[in-house]
């Protein structure tokens, strides 16, 4: 039975890599053939509809309420000009200093990236970013992976991820915060790495390729708003500093960020319409994590049914280094099995896997933490299908597999970093 199962989840994998159904969509169907697989009944105590659909879809509730949170700052940060001002700010003290340029983008990228991922992380810090890069010298690709590198840089302080690791692993939040803050050091070292060796490396490369990009930097928009006031540009820190330093909980940590954004940057009168406006736009930017979390909570569900553990529990277990050396080694050569939605992909298959390894007692939650988490730093940068991949590359004019090829080994570098962690602390 767990072999059959296995070839279930590669079938499963194969259908997202080859875009035969969404990953979403097939995350579901994977959980419910699974369920069946394991003798899961239709109704009942650990069944298919109660069980696995009924219990498992809102169990990442508490994520999807941060992500919907996150989202929502997020759209105040660009429509209040916030993010936009850290960027010129950034862009303008550089001048015609290439690298003072990527390395001030880069920072703002790491600071929005601990408000929100994906896509409109990519956007606030990029629109201006990219093209005030090129102009100035920076390749490209480097243009674009330094957004990237920043966001993940940004990402283990990213309050929505600290959720979503907690629930779906069952730890506390402290927990999660603590291996987060370990892995900060390699994020941040190899986003720096990357900027000063890959501009070096490359030279400036004067292509004015900034020129097309220039409509979609919104000078109306800007001449509208104006920069931000000083005093609003620390809206990013403010969730950071309840949460990291006052240890105030997730929600109202995010829900804080969102008040002080609109008291530094709104009048009374308009907070009403800016208030719905952004929270709808929220909504729009979270449906498709959303709808992911949702599918993830029933996988969830699905392997950590009693049959499905008793069935996958010997197979893992026989292939599970328990070796601290050879879990550094086995783990470090499977990143790529994260990329392209592949089976080690958090935000996919992965999660199921991690699951099982809990539900099983193959390893800690804790150790699967370090393993989770590492991935994702791989998946957030250089996975050619994810979202700010896409939207990074295209919009400095290279291709995904481009960007890919450039910021692997420097993210390969930093999960190598959290798996060392990982086995020292967990093994």
């Amino acid at each position: 039975m767990g072999v059959v199962i296995l070839l279930v989840m590669a079938a499963g994998v194969a259908a997202m890599l080859t875009r035969k159904l969404p990953t979403a969509f097939a995350l579901v169907v994977l959980a419910v053939v699974i369920a069946l697989v394991a003798g899961a009944p239709l109704t009942g105590e650990d069944s298919v509809l109660d069980t696995v659909l009924q219990d498992g879809a809102p169990a990442l509730a508490a994520t999807m309420i941060a992500i919907l949170l996150g989202s929502w700052l997020g759209k105040l940060l660009d429509e209040t000009g916030i993010a936009g001002t850290l960027v010129r700010k950034i862009v303008e003290f550089g001048g015609d200093r290439p690298v003072v340029v990527a390395l001030g983008v880069l920072a703002v990228s790491t600071l929005v990236g601990t408000v929100t991922g994906s896509a409109p992380a990519a956007m606030l810090a990029g629109i201006i970013g990219i093209p005030a890069m090129i102009a100035v010298g920076i390749p490209k690709v480097t243009a674009a992976g330094t957004i990237l590198m920043g966001i993940a840089a940004g990402m283990p302080f990213e309050l929505p991820v600290w959720q979503f690791f907690s629930t779906a692993l069952e730890l506390p939040v402290p927990t999660v915060r603590g291996f987060m803050i370990k892995l900060f050091p390699f994020a941040l070292a190899a986003a720096v790495l990357f900027v000063l060796i890959e501009s070096r490396r490359r030279g400036v490369e004067h292509t004015w390729s900034a020129k097309s990009l220039a409509p979609r930097t919104r000078p109306g928009r800007r001449a509208r708003l104006g920069d931000a006031p000083w005093y609003a540009l620390l809206t990013p820190v403010v969730p950071l500093v309840l949460a990291l330093g006052l240890d105030v909980a997730i929600v109202p940590s995010l829900l804080a960020g969102v008040l002080y954004c609109l008291a530094t940057t709104t009048r009374p009168g308009e907070m009403n319409k800016r208030l719905l406006r952004t929270l709808y736009g929220g909504f729009e930017v979270a449906a498709a994590p959303i709808t992911l979390f949702i599918a993830i909570g029933i996988l969830l569900a699905a392997v950590k049914l009693p049959g499905a553990i008793d069935a996958l529990e010997p197979l893992v277990k026989a292939v599970s280094p328990q070796n601290a050396v050879l879990f550094v080694l086995v783990f470090t050569l499977l990143v790529p099995l994260c990329l392209y939605r592949g089976p080690l992909n958090v935000f996919g298959l992965g999660a199921g896997i991690a699951g099982v390894l809990i539900a099983a007692g193959i390893y800690p939650a804790t150790a699967v933490l370090g393993l989770a988490t590492s991935y994702n730093q791989v998946f957030g940068v250089a996975d050619p299908t994810s979202t700010q991949t896409v939207w990074s590359a295209q919009y400095a004019g290279v291709t995904p597999q481009q960007v890919m090829v450039r910021t692997l080994p420097y993210v390969w570098a930093v999960a190598l970093g959290g798996f060392c962690v990982t086995a020292a602390t967990h093994l």
